[in-house]
């Protein structure tokens, strides 16, 4: 906790983007380590998993500071910018690098042995992938899926916390004028998460991430999502936003989702 609070003093605690990455990692962390203790880890790969939850977006900060933005298609893999900043960039302009030239790493900050490193920087380098390459070994794979549960569920709450600025980058009149696109419809009634090139509309992005209710790995992970119900408020009323969407094809299929959205998480309890 004082190496990342020492990690993160530099960048500005006035921007909105910055408090909402702080609170998102803590809030993380402790989603890592419920579901980890939930699933039967032992007390160290507990403490483990929520190392990797407080890691696992380093890489957002610098993001912010350089292009303040949260999307990697308009800056940079904040995976990447996270991995290096922990571990020290391997190459840079397709070039290998080591020695001075890879800075200091900062990862000794928050472990003082190096015995999962390796396992750390995949976990990091991964939590934003579409999807884990398939020949990760089974240890590396669960902590990796834990990872990504933990920030999937803890986005909902973010981003029903925050608004359509901070999170999407566009207005409220934006958010309620738009239309869903073919793309985000058919990734919903596919029952899986949406590329981000499958996003094209404000609303795409709510629906966006109301899918990661899709691919938890984590039964733990389902049971949180469905308690907290962000899910839901997210399809119903975005970011607290009570008017309702402009377009009638939007709130037909919006409210649609929450219908079967609300089956889903249900099912799944039963």
């Amino acid at each position: 906790m004082k190496a990342f609070a020492s990690y993160v003093e530099p960048y500005d605690p006035d921007n909105p983007r910055i408090a909402l990455k702080v609170a998102h990692t803590y809030r993380v962390a402790e989603v890592a380590e419920r579901v980890a203790a939930s699933s039967g880890f032992s007390q160290e790969d507990v403490d483990l998993a929520w190392l990797c939850g407080l890691l696992h977006d380093v890489g957002r900060f610098e993001q912010v500071r350089r292009w303040n933005t949260f999307r990697d298609a308009q800056s940079a893999s904040h995976a990447h910018l996270g991995v290096d900043a922990l571990f020290g960039p391997r190459e840079r302009l397709g070039v290998p690098v080591s020695g001075p030239e890879a800075g200091v790493p900062r990862i000794r900050d928050f472990v003082a042995d190096d015995a999962e490193d390796e396992l750390l920087r995949t976990a990091v380098a991964l939590h934003s992938n579409y999807r884990l390459p398939a020949e990760l070994d089974a240890r590396t794979r669960q902590f990796c899926e834990l990872t990504r549960d933990a920030d999937k569920v803890d986005i909902l709450r973010t981003a029903q916390g925050g608004t359509p600025e901070t999170l999407l980058g566009c207005t409220v009149d934006e958010l309620l004028d738009s239309a869903l696109s073919d793309e985000a419809i058919a990734a919903f009634d596919g029952r899986r998460c949406m590329l981000r090139d499958e996003r094209s509309q404000p609303a795409d992005f709510l629906v966006s991430f109301c899918c990661f209710a899709f691919e938890l790995a984590f039964v733990e992970s389902r049971a949180i999502m469905r308690e907290q119900g962000y899910v839901l408020e997210l399809l119903e009323r975005p970011f607290g936003i009570v008017e309702p969407f402009r377009r009638e094809d939007t709130r037909r299929e919006l409210t649609r989702m929450a219908r079967e959205m609300h089956d889903y998480l249900e099912g799944d309890a039963s």
